[in-house]
C-alpha cells in the first residue's frame, strides 16, 4: 500500500516556531513530527510514501532526502499555490490510481493502529474511511455523525456541546480508493472535510467512520500548548515512539547522578551531567549537552543537540532547541521564563537551516 503524507500546511498557529522551520519539521522527542509518521507508516508495511509541500520545501527535502536512510522511497510535490488537502492529493493521481492507499495528514502525532484501520475498511467495503477519535470537547474539532454499522451520514463542523450530535472526531487519517478520483474536480482548491466526504455521503456512497482502539494516543500538534503537551506525553510514556534517534537510558547508569533510580531518562552520547545536578522528573537529551552544577530539572524536560543548561538553572516542562545555552539561575517553564538575557542561541542547528527561538 502507498500513502500520502499532507505537509503543504503554513504552521501559523505556531509561530515563531514555523517562523522559519516547516511545520512537518517542528521537532517532538528530538526527532521531527513527520518522522514519527513515516517510522508510524513504515512499522505498518507502508514504505513508498508520496507527499505535497509549500511552506520551506526545501528544508523538508534536505532533511528526507528520498527516504533511503530511514528505508523507505520518498516523492515530493510543491504546491506553488495551496490547492486544499484534497486538491494536494490530486496532484498525486498517477501515483496513486492504481491500489486502495492511506492519507495521513503532517501535523499528527500518534501511535495509531493503521493496519486495524486498513483491515476494517476493507472489511467492510467502503469507498473511503476516515479513522475518528472519541473526544472531550466536541468545540475544537470535526465531528462526524455515524449509523449502527458504522457508516457515516453527517457532518459537523466545531459544532457547540448543545448541537454535537456525536463525540466522534475525525483524526485526518483516511484510507480511500482510487475511485474518489472521480469525486475531485480537476482543479482549484478542494478540500476532504467540507467538500469531498459531504458530497460522497450525499451521493449515498459508503464512508466509513472507524473507531481508535482505546488506548490509542493521538494528537494534532496544531498550537504551541499542544506541542508542549505532546512532548511531554512521548517522555512520560502516553504514546509509543517509533523515533530510532531515540536511546533508553536509567538514572543511576553511566549518566546517573544521584536522582531517583525509578525516574526514567533518555540520555544520547557526548551529554554530561553534574553530579549535584537534581532531575526529578524525565529528561531527554540530544547529542553534546551540558548540564552544569545545582541545575534543578522537573516534570518533563527535552533539551535537543548542543544545548548548555548552566549553574543553578531551573527548567520544568520545557522544550529547548538546537544550540541553545540556558544562563546562570535562569529559570524556564510553560508561560514563565525568568532569564534577563540568559538564553543565546546559535546559527548551527540540527535541522537544515533553522534558527531557532528561545526556549518554549
Amino acid at each position: 500500500m502507498k500513502a500520502m503524507l499532507l505537509a503543504a500546511g503554513v504552521g501559523s498557529r505556531l509561530e515563531p516556531l514555523t517562523c522559519q522551520i516547516p511545520k512537518p519539521l517542528v521537532p517532538i522527542a528530538n526527532a521531527p513530527v513527520m518522522e514519527h509518521l513515516l517510522l508510524l507508516l513504515k512499522a505498518h508495511g507502508i514504505t513508498e510514501v508520496y507527499a505535497n509541500l509549500h511552506y520551506l520545501p526545501e528544508k523538508i527535502r534536505e532533511y528526507f532526502g528520498s527516504g533511503e536512510q530511514l528505508g523507505m522511497k520518498l516523492t515530493f510535490h510543491t504546491e506553488e499555490k495551496l490547492s486544499g488537502d484534497a486538491g494536494g492529493v490530486r496532484a498525486m493521481k498517477q501515483h496513486l490510481s492504481d491500489e486502495t492507499f492511506i492519507v495521513v495528514m503532517g501535523d499528527l502525532f500518534t501511535d495509531a493502529d493503521l493496519t486495524y484501520i486498513i483491515n476494517q475498511h476493507k472489511t467492510k467495503k467502503a469507498m473511503a474511511s476516515i479513522a475518528v477519535k472519541r473526544v472531550d470537547d466536541v468545540t475544537r474539532f470535526g465531528i462526524v455523525v455515524q449509523n449502527d454499522d458504522g457508516f457515516i451520514t453527517g457532518f459537523q463542523e466545531k459544532p457547540t456541546v448543545e448541537e454535537a450530535l456525536s463525540d466522534c472526531a475525525s483524526t485526518g487519517i483516511y484510507i480511500l480508493e482510487p475511485e474518489v478520483f472521480a469525486h475531485i474536480p480537476a482543479d482549484g482548491e478542494f478540500g476532504f472535510g467540507r467538500q469531498l466526504f459531504p458530497q460522497l455521503v450525499k451521493k449515498g456512497l459508503p464512508v466509513l467512520g472507524i473507531e481508535l482502539p482505546p488506548g490509542t494516543y493521538w494528537s494534532d500538534v496544531g498550537t504551541i500548548p499542544q506541542y508542549l503537551q505532546s512532548n511531554s506525553d512521548a517522555l512520560d510514556g502516553s504514546v509509543k515512539l517509533q523515533a530510532a534517534n531515540v536511546k533508553n537510558a536509567y538514572a543511576g547508569g553511566e549518566n546517573g547522578n544521584g536522582a531517583k533510580r525509578d525516574i526514567r531518562k533518555f540520555i544520547t552520547e557526548g551529554t554530561k551531567i553534574a553530579e549535584d545536578a537534581k532531575i526529578d522528573g524525565v529528561l531527554m537529551t540530544g547529542k553534546n549537552c551540558v548540564i552544569e552544577s545545582n541545575v534543578i530539572i522537573t516534570g518533563n524536560v527535552v533539551l535537543a543537540d548542543n544545548c548548555t543548561i548552566s549553574e543553578g538553572a531551573k527548567l520544568t516542562d520545557s522544550v529547548v532547541w538546537s544550540n541553545a545555552k540556558i544562563g546562570k539561575n535562569a529559570k524556564i517553564a510553560p508561560k514563565r521564563a525568568k532569564t534577563r538575557n540568559h538564553v543565546t542561541t546559535s546559527n548551527t542547528q540540527k535541522l537544515p537551516g533553522h534558527t531557532p527561538p528561545a526556549p518554549i
